[in-house]
């Protein structure tokens, strides 16, 4: 085990430019480093957090999620083990796979897309981030919810407040206080809604989670509007940073954004291969349930700890030349990335693998599809700088583009 006093800070300024090599040197010669001022242990090498996040012995708990999320969104099913855990994960899942998600919500996020587009399309500038990618993923979730997406710029703000809460490694009050007040905002949001739609059922994926019921067990308001309030922030954040993670490094490599544009099929590979290279969220975290060894040493129990998925990411011990993005790769299996088999780790793995990684795959495939077909000869404009900001999620703060305008 060592200590950060010969690493840059996870909270400075130097590791938020550009935190790569800081991972590339903990997971060379500090793998286990005890973290005092967040009160954690960090891991950083691809088999010890793989390790945490599949955790086949019951070593790892979600407990750590009662202080760093159910304040801004209750209770959540990330919290839960066991059969409740089974049961509410039961509840939610099929109408993020299978006939659901292509039958009710796939028109859902290509209506969302174009209409996005369509805005832009005709002028021959945009800034992807802005324009595009902070907008799309909250809108299609609030039209798969029934919700009025006239209300986006609020939407926006509570998850923007709710990352923030989560991101919070120093400790900032303001920042929590926000995140409190947001909670209180979204339930008297939400609550009334939930009501309505008991009352009046719809075909909405709300309407849907108000119905559910597995076991005899049905959820409850207060359980309702927490995975609403989770959805929002976890399916916004994620997939807003992944689509524009993608531009940035197809535009970065223009072989590779060619290949892209001939061949639509190496788009899931696109995504993969974004996921390990800049994964929208860098830091995972878990509690320990018993003392632990790692390779970097022994956590003890009751302990947080920091799972680094942007250093794990590159691990050159798991990936050849981690550091180079490239779709094509073959240590990286495209057929698995988005199921609980995936060979990254942006998506944590087991129990807990995200349950929206599928509608994350549908936004990301159509709107790439889509933003290509519509944007000829897509290439930066002047001031493009890819600047990459945050260090709990990360992506491109903005992508200024240049295209031939088409009607």
């Amino acid at each position: 085990m060592s200590t950060a006093q010969q690493l840059p800070d996870i909270l400075s300024p130097e590791f938020a430019a550009n935190p790569y090599p800081v991972y590339r040197m903990m997971r060379d010669s500090a793998p286990l480093i005890r973290h005092e001022a967040t009160q954690s242990w960090i891991v950083s090498r691809y088999e010890d957090v793989e390790r945490v996040f599949k955790d086949r012995g019951g070593q790892f708990t979600t407990e750590n999620y009662d202080w760093q999320i159910e304040p801004v969104h209750g209770r959540t099913i990330l919290q839960l083990s066991g059969r409740e855990h089974a049961v509410r994960r039961a509840l939610v899942a099929p109408a993020f796979r299978g006939a659901d998600l292509q039958d009710r919500f796939l028109p859902v996020i290509e209506r969302n897309s174009r209409e996005l587009i369509d805005v832009f399309r005709h002028t021959g500038r945009a800034d992807l981030v802005a324009d595009y990618a902070t907008r799309f993923p909250v809108n299609v979730i609030a039209d798969m919810l029934g919700l009025d997406k006239a209300d986006h710029d609020r939407f926006h703000g509570w998850y923007t407040s709710v990352i923030a809460f989560l991101g919070n490694l120093s400790g900032d009050a303001g920042v929590a206080e926000a995140g409190a007040r947001t909670r209180v905002e979204f339930a008297e949001y939400m609550f009334p809604i939930i009501q309505e739609r008991r009352e009046n059922p719809g075909e909405d994926l709300l309407s849907t989670l108000c119905a559910a019921e597995v076991d005899g067990v049905r959820m409850s308001d207060e359980d309702i509007k927490a995975f609403c309030s989770l959805l929002l922030a976890a399916g916004g954040e994620t997939t807003d940073k992944a689509i524009a993670s993608i531009f940035a490094n197809l535009l970065a490599h223009p072989g590779q954004l060619a290949a892209v544009r001939a061949d639509r099929s190496l788009i899931p590979r696109a995504f993969a291969e974004t996921l390990r290279y800049t994964p929208p969220v860098h830091m995972i975290m878990r509690q320990t349930a018993t003392e632990v060894t790692l390779s970097g040493g022994t956590i003890p129990s009751g302990a947080t700890v920091t799972c680094l998925i942007g250093a794990a990411n590159r691990d050159e011990s798991r990936y050849r030349d981690p550091d180079r993005f490239d779709i094509l790769r073959d240590d990286l299996t495209t057929t698995t990335a988005f199921s609980a088999a995936a060979d990254h780790l942006a998506f944590a793995l087991g129990r807990h693998f995200c349950v929206g990684a599928l509608l994350a795959k549908a936004e990301v495939e159509t709107g790439v599809g889509q933003l290509l077909d519509a944007l000829p000869d897509l290439r930066p404009d002047d001031g493009f700088d890819v600047v990459e900001r945050g260090v709990f999620t990360r992506g491109p703060q903005s992508l200024p583009v240049r295209f031939t305008p088409t009607a």
